[in-house]
């Protein structure tokens, strides 16, 4: 029983913490693009329409990417 008296403050100082960090995420901007990531992992970082996944979804217009000549 003794043990119950020191794990319950535990556990609600370990609870505000996470409630704390959870306000401070938030606040800061972390979930405020979360179709980036996802839509970036499609394309290479070297090609330079890499965006354009990104752009195509938030409805934005892409130009055309510029194609290789032939060779002939």
């Amino acid at each position: 029983m003794p043990a119950l008296y020191v794990m319950i403050p535990v556990a609600l100082l370990i609870v505000a913490v996470a409630i704390y960090i959870f306000f401070w995420a938030v606040n800061s901007g972390q979930y405020d693009d979360l179709d980036s990531p996802a839509h970036s992992i499609l394309f290479d970082d070297q090609d330079p329409a890499h965006k354009a996944g990104v752009d195509e979804a938030s409805g934005k217009t892409v130009p055309p990417a510029r194609e290789k000549p032939a060779d002939d």
